[in-house]
């Protein structure tokens, strides 16, 4: 399996993150599954939100679409949400997580054991913290290509 996804930004930065199929081996092959299929390529990060997180991984790029696949079964954790770890969106059902993801910019502790871990920034967080700002951004940051390695 996989032990990297990468995601290569317009802005010209790489974001590499470890994932972490011992914490959700369904989500990760999830991940990879679609990031292989090119179904992150041109996606945008729709809710980027200062100390809090980047959101992205929804065609649409409006926070309420999914890929076509079914939904996945939650696979929380004890793993801590704090500054580049990658977890998983999903609406009030805990089992509707998707494609959809995000990455922690601080702290976020009220999510432990409530949204799937499936992986961490392992190198260019700074590209993550350049990401425009805004719920949707005006001109939003898009991955160019998402690669697993």
């Amino acid at each position: 399996m996989a032990d990297t996804l990468t995601l290569s930004l317009d802005s010209g930065g790489d974001v590499v993150i470890k994932l972490r199929p011992d914490l959700a081996p369904g989500h990760v092959a999830r991940i990879t599954e679609l990031a292989s299929e090119g179904f992150y390529d041109g996606v945008v990060f729709h809710r980027v939100i200062p100390g809090f997180m980047a959101q992205g991984g929804d065609p649409t790029g409006t926070g309420t679409s999914g890929s076509n696949k079914p939904n996945l079964k939650q696979e929380f954790s004890k793993e801590p949400h704090v500054r580049g770890v990658c977890s998983m969106a999903r609406t009030s059902d805990p089992n509707s997580a998707n494609s959809q993801f995000f990455i922690c910019f601080d702290d976020a502790r009220f999510l432990d054991g409530q949204y799937t871990v499936w992986g961490e920034v392992i190198e260019g967080m700074e590209h993550v913290d350049a990401l425009p700002k805004g719920e949707p951004p005006r001109e939003p940051g898009k991955i160019a290509k998402a690669t697993v390695g």
